[in-house]
């Protein structure tokens, strides 16, 4: 199976609902913020690897200790995925920190706050045009 193929698409696609489903409901370690999700998937052409791509908001305490516990709940993780799945092989997957939502967020929060700053400058600007 080719890497870009329509099939393989589609499993990344179903894998990537699955993972999702599983973490949101049904890990119930404490240490997974309610705030993750699984923003991509890419399983390998052969299905024996997959990487997902996780993302969490929060603090990095809390992204930190959500990574941890979807790290130990792998093994679990892998077998609730080969029981929804319909797949020769199970992939083994590999858990990756997807930083990009948060980073999106903090540059939407700067962009805000320089287009403030800015629109403070310009209405002093008028009312030091009008004072004269």
């Amino acid at each position: 199976m080719r890497k870009n193929s329509q099939k393989n698409a589609r499993i990344n696609a179903k894998v990537q609902r699955e993972l999702a489903e599983i973490i949101r409901n049904r890990l119930h370690d404490p240490r997974i913020s309610p705030m993750t999700s699984v923003v991509s998937v890419y399983v390998a052409p052969d299905l024996k690897t997959c990487k997902a791509y996780i993302s969490v908001l929060g603090s990095d305490e809390e992204q930190e200790q959500t990574m941890e516990g979807l790290h130990s709940a792998l093994g679990f993780i892998r077998r609730e995925l080969a029981a929804t799945l319909n797949l020769r092989n199970t992939p083994e997957i590999t858990l990756i920190h997807d930083r990009s939502i948060g980073y999106g967020v903090d540059m939407i929060h700067r962009i805000e706050t320089v287009s403030e700053h800015d629109a403070a400058v310009q209405a002093d600007r008028g009312e030091e045009d009008t004072d004269e």
